[in-house]
């Protein structure tokens, strides 16, 4: 008996099943991610057309892109040195004046036009003597029952790719709305028709607008269907790991936390209390006093933003002290070696005392290993002695994703650095255990429509207050010539016992474009502008150990310039250097030049970040004054996400990011808020917090 056939949903039916379209047209439409009959209909138009109004050839200029009509009155290829150069030109007269339009080295353009075709284009002018265009997008008007799509309207312009014609695509999308129309149904949960067009007139209007202010109202529609989906994947994904998954008991009982908070020196801020009361009610252990809410049902998902020198590392020491009382191992990620060791030294200065072990996995060192290798009975029997808790600490790399690396009764995972990892990642080390819980750590605050897409399936705690005793940091931008008065004032800070930061974009100068400095080119000069003092280089070609040395000899001050990449933007903390200085400031991104300012200011002394700039644009250079105005971080990365984009801002290291066709993470706060009211149980909507 043959097995029933499985019907198609009328919108999944592949792309050739739509009249006209065969193998040829497939490959190209595949190219634009363009699959399925809704593919196409939700291929977005990048611009339109206003064909009710022309601008006459006469009245074209230089300083706006427009569209004119007019009739090819000559044209002509003309090849040049020796047929491997060519200039494709047809000339356009609508009455007022001629246009010269011409194509470079597209010889193949010469077969779309023939003299007496009715052409429009769009594009700016080049020259105005003769009126003369580039590369303008054009398309031939045809006569035919389609012209209604094609002129006489708002048309819409899509994006192409090699051998698709404009006109062709445009008909295609017509037909099929007209076919497939009636299956846009509302999906479920549905949003008020009385504030947005049903899905299948958003379409319409998307494609085939009667006015331009129709198509914003049809993308917000669409738009809000898109973080509908979203945001139900998030709950759906939430749900079934509520559902699979149940906490581990690791609340702990406070014996290693007194001890350790009576060690610090210092009491810890309103901000940072608050989220370990938060925190503590996750982990499913007793409620700290004052009585803070009932022990979790499920694993902690915790993300914990925190602008730079708030004391997230503090908090992330008393989360991980729960676990470990409560017998539960913890692995702690850094996503360098250098903040990876760091941590290693900070909480083996912390932990050891209270008979915590703390071990290092990372792609160059592994303490455990090198530990047995060297030492001997009586070190291990006096180590043995000292470490009297069971549980330990592992801070690492990526290498604790590594299948050799697994921890046994693993109850708390901590990632520090979050947006340096995907979502995949962070996954894949929750799953070396049996459900832990999960805090992942930021010092770059997240626009709130990123945190809402993008972590919507975590909790969310913000540490918006900093340390007392924290000395104040003041940011200037300068220009390239005040280099040498930046170098008498650093000099002059460190005669006073200071030290200070001078980072490039780049590490070889073969890696340089458009005057970009590089460090290895650049550590030279700022050794001899700097003598007598010493500075030392850090960049991530140097070997595990170079790095590690040079880090040595900064804190203890033997090195009172560190000459480095981008590289030490995440976790260095040194609280005697005062003087960031950043050459080539423009091609570094706001929430990057914020972290690398949060190197300094982490001590009692007045800091300064001198950031040099040769931004020619208004836009670059307003980017940098955003940072003179401000050191609050979250108005930093909404202005960062508004200037730079999201796709910029993830750049590649958010595998798993949403990819919207209509959505907009700049603007659109207030639909991705609706999408959640629309997807969130009632009883569920207090989680509300970002």
């Amino acid at each position: 008996m043959m097995p029933p056939e499985t019907k198609i949903a009328p919108l999944a039916a592949p792309i050739t099943s739509l009249w006209g379209v065969g193998g040829e047209r497939a490959a190209q439409l595949a190219r634009l991610e363009i699959h399925t009959v809704e593919d196409l209909l939700l291929h977005r138009p990048r611009r339109y057309e206003d064909r009710r109004h022309f601008r006459a050839i006469a009245e074209l200029t230089r300083d706006e892109a427009a569209t004119a009509r007019g009739t090819i009155v000559a044209q002509g290829l003309k090849r040049f040195r020796g047929g491997r150069k060519s200039v494709f030109e047809i000339v356009l007269d609508d009455g007022t004046a001629r246009l010269h339009c011409r194509w470079w080295n597209l010889p193949f353009m010469e077969k779309y036009f023939t003299v007496g075709d009715e052409v429009f284009v769009f594009g700016k002018l080049v020259d105005t003597r003769p009126r003369t265009m580039d590369h303008p997008e054009s398309e031939v008007i045809e006569g035919g029952e389609e012209s209604v799509i094609h002129i006489n309207r708002i048309a819409p312009v899509y994006p192409l790719t090699e051998g698709l014609p404009q006109r062709w695509l445009r008909g295609l999308i017509w037909r099929t709305l007209e076919r497939f129309e009636s299956q846009l149904v509302e999906p479920s949960p549905a949003p008020d028709l009385k504030l947005f067009p049903t899905r299948a007139n958003a379409v319409r209007m998307i494609h085939f607008p009667e006015e331009l202010t129709d198509v914003e109202i049809a993308r917000r529609r669409l738009a809000l269907d898109e973080f509908v989906v979203l945001q139900r994947e998030m709950q759906m994904r939430r749900k079934n790991f509520e559902a699979r998954a149940r906490a581990l008991p690791c609340g702990g009982d406070n014996r290693l936390m007194k001890p350790f908070l009576a060690r610090l020196g210092f009491n810890l801020t309103r901000a940072q209390t608050k989220v370990l009361r938060e925190i503590r009610a996750d982990m499913g252990g007793q409620p700290l006093p004052g009585g803070f809410g009932p022990a979790g049902a499920h694993p902690m998902r915790r993300l914990l933003q925190g602008d730079v020198g708030s004391g997230k590392t503090v908090v992330a020491a008393c989360t991980a002290l729960m676990a470990l009382e409560s017998g539960f191992n913890v692995a702690l990620m850094a996503p360098t070696e250098i903040l990876a060791e760091q941590h290693f030294r900070n909480f083996k200065n912390w932990f050891e005392p209270l008979g915590v072990k703390v071990e290092l996995q990372t792609g160059s060192r592994k303490t455990s290993n090198a530990e047995h290798r060297t030492s001997n009975i009586e070190r291990k029997a006096e180590y043995a002695s000292r470490i009297t808790h069971h549980a330990s600490l592992f801070v690492g790399t990526h290498a604790l994703f590594a299948s050799g690396f697994d921890s046994p009764r693993l109850g708390l995972v901590i990632i520090d650095e979050q947006h340096k990892f995907g979502v995949a990642q962070r996954e894949q080390l929750v799953r070396k255990g049996n459900y832990p819980h999960l805090l992942v750590m930021t010092a770059t605050p997240i626009p709130r429509t990123l945190g809402l897409t993008l972590y919507g399936d975590l909790d969310v705690s913000v540490m918006d207050e900093l340390p007392v005793g924290r000395g104040r940091v003041k940011t200037f931008v300068r220009a390239a010539d005040k280099l040498p008065k930046v170098w008498e004032f650093i000099r002059e800070k460190i005669a006073a016992g200071r030290q200070a930061y001078v980072v490039y974009p780049r590490v070889e100068e073969e890696d340089t474009a458009n005057d970009l400095k590089a460090v290895t080119k650049e550590f030279e000069n700022v050794r001899q502008s700097l003598a007598p003092f010493r500075a030392g280089l850090l960049h991530g070609r140097l070997r595990s150990a170079e790095k590690e040395g040079v880090m040595v000899a900064f804190r203890a001050n033997q090195v009172q310039a560190l000459v480095a990449t981008a590289l030490i933007e995440v976790g260095l903390d040194v609280p005697n250097a005062t003087v960031m200085l950043i050459e080539n400031a423009e091609r570094f991104g706001l929430a990057q030049l914020h972290q690398l300012r949060g190197r300094i200011g982490r001590g009692a002394h007045e800091s300064f970040c001198i950031l040099i700039s040769g931004a020619k644009t208004w836009e670059a250079r307003e980017r940098l004054r955003v940072l003179e105005e401000t050191t609050d971080g979250f108005r930093i990365a909404e202005a960062d996400l508004k200037l730079r984009g999201p796709g910029e801002l993830l750049g590649w290291q958010q595998s798993g990011q949403p990819r919207f066709r209509f959505g907009d993470l700049v603007d659109d706060l207030d639909l991705i808020r609706c999408a959640r009211a629309l997807t969130t149980p009632m009883g569920e909507r207090s989680r509300e917090n970002i």
